[in-house]
């Protein structure tokens, strides 16, 4: 078996357990405060990142170190923050609607790049994001043309996880991807245990079983996940990625009863089809630029 089929592989099974994981949110996230959810969901990935720490080159103590800190822990309070939204976006808006929202992710990252990372983009990516955006306006407009507040949930999910991922790309020019894990983990336990508390609920002894799988299926989608990207580039990565959207409308519809409107559908389209041709484009013109010396000024991106 290649390495490239074997990554393959890798990915399919991430996107297969997030998907499993965001039906047992889903099914929790209407029972119990997300905040609270998400608190015991934490302290196993704080586990599972401290775990993968002390088992990498030069230990838990030289993947700790970093030289940006501050931005270190504002991305692990950004992503834990975008989890409770998430969990509260399944519980009010969905599955699969939520997930055809949150595909709108690399677009918003596209069109934050410019203020945040002094990218500039060019006419093919702005016109992927043009129409990616009207997607959404699509996804946002249901049958009866009347809007539903509860979409600004999934759509604030959306903008705090672009601000992440750029906030990662920042902290990658000098941080190692392990040590950028170990505080995604770390950081994001600590901030969500000093508010957690105050949620705290008794959980039915049923639901225990629940929760330990959540853990469970938190833990080795992140594990698949990494070790995908130690055989395939991100571009190769982030198409298959969609196919999560395609697994919430399955489980939404078939375990519980969503229904999909065409204006969804179609919009979903649209919207992973700017979201593919975004990352691309990307990739060609990262490769491009990889062969030439950098310019003076910011990256063009086209």
């Amino acid at each position: 078996m290649t390495s490239k089929r074997t990554g393959y592989i890798f990915v399919l099974l991430a996107l297969v357990i997030f998907s499993i994981q965001d039906a047992i949110s889903k099914h929790l996230g209407s029972l119990y405060p997300p905040v609270f959810i998400t608190m015991i969901r934490y302290w196993a990935f704080a586990a599972f990142a401290i775990l993968l720490a002390s088992r990498s080159r030069g230990g838990l103590s030289v993947t700790a170190q970093t030289k940006r800190p501050v931005l270190q822990v504002l991305r692990g309070m950004l992503l834990v923050a975008q989890i409770v939204i998430v969990i509260y976006s399944f519980s009010r808006v969905g599955l699969a609607h939520s997930q055809a929202i949150f595909s709108s992710g690399p677009l918003f990252v596209a069109l934050l790049s410019m203020p945040l990372l002094g990218e500039r983009v060019g006419w093919r990516r702005w016109t992927a994001i043009i129409v990616g955006l009207l997607g959404v306006l699509l996804i946002l407009k249901p049958d009866d043309s009347s809007f539903d507040i509860n979409f600004l949930i999934p759509i604030s999910s959306a903008l705090i996880f672009a601000i992440y991922v750029i906030s990662t790309r920042l902290v990658s020019r000098d941080d190692s991807a392990m040590t950028s894990f170990f505080y995604t983990g770390v950081a994001g336990a600590v901030a969500i245990t000093l508010v957690g508390p105050f949620y705290w609920t008794v959980l039915a002894p049923q639901d225990w079983a629940w929760m330990l799988l959540l853990c469970i299926t938190g833990t080795s989608s992140h594990f698949f996940l990494i070790k995908a990207y130690e055989l395939l580039d991100a571009a190769e990565v982030q198409p298959l990625t969609y196919l999560q959207l395609v697994f919430a409308s399955i489980i939404g519809v078939s375990i519980f009863g969503e229904t999909l409107n065409l204006n969804m559908i179609f919009g979903s389209v649209i919207v992973v089809s700017a979201g593919i041709f975004t990352v691309w484009r990307e990739s060609i013109v990262a490769r491009r630029n990889a062969k030439q010396p950098e310019p003076p000024s910011s990256q063009t991106l086209t």
